[in-house]
């Protein structure tokens, strides 16, 4: 296992409130045939805040069929992942994504379509429910591989010490897929993110570094 596959194993591990791995647990049971992993992110897990909050997690499912039988659904999340639902559970509320393991891993890859699952899974999360442990590994894998892209796509725009800087990178990275998706937050929103928890994007960051290529496509001739 590589350093960065060993620091995110142990960050999707770490323990969260009750109410989320409960809320999670019942996503998981309206898709019995099809859940394979539930993960909690945003900005309720940077605050530890749950009350009157809404809620993130993405519902990984076998595939879309298995989730949602003959429905229109699965197009939909075919054509345009994932799909998006309200839910709620024991008085918290919470969007759930759903996403196909295939989808899953594609998404957080540098050929990806859009940034937006990628940009998620380079910050924190938590796997607060899984079916088994292949379903746990390939979570774990598709996380690692959202740093990787992040780190990826955004050195070779960097220029000088900023190639070697993991904060920077974090920095201009996140900046970038923040402009990508028009979100409609502050414009200091992704400094933020990384300023919540320096000193965990310093140590993710230098460990992602040094699995990069040494040299980037932006570099070979």
């Amino acid at each position: 296992m590589t350093p960065v596959n060993e620091l995110i194993a142990a960050e999707l591990a770490l323990p969260v409130d009750p109410r989320v791995s409960g809320f999670a647990a019942h996503i998981a049971s309206q898709y019995p045939a099809a859940a394979r992993a539930v993960l909690f992110y945003g900005s309720c897990l940077r605050l530890e805040q749950l009350d009157g909050q809404m809620l993130d997690f993405y519902l990984i499912v076998s595939d879309y069929r298995a989730a949602y039988g003959d429905s229109w659904l699965v197009r939909a999340n075919q054509m345009l992942p994932p799909n998006v639902f309200p839910f709620e559970f024991e008085g918290l509320v919470a969007k759930v994504a759903v996403l196909s393991e295939a989808d899953f891993a594609a998404l957080t890859l540098p050929a990806a379509s859009a940034v937006s699952v990628w940009a998620r899974f380079a910050q924190p999360s938590r796997l607060v429910w899984t079916a088994d442990e292949a379903a746990r590994r390939h979570a774990i894998d598709a996380v690692r591989s959202a740093s990787i892209t992040l780190f990826s796509l955004t050195v070779p725009v960097l220029e000088g010490a900023d190639r070697t800087d993991p904060m920077a990178v974090w920095r201009h990275g996140f900046a970038l897929t923040y402009g990508a998706e028009l979100r409609a937050e502050r414009a200091n929103r992704s400094g933020s993110v990384v300023d919540s928890d320096v000193s965990r994007y310093q140590k993710f960051g230098a460990a992602v570094l040094s699995e990069l290529p040494r040299r980037l496509p932006s570099e070979a001739e």
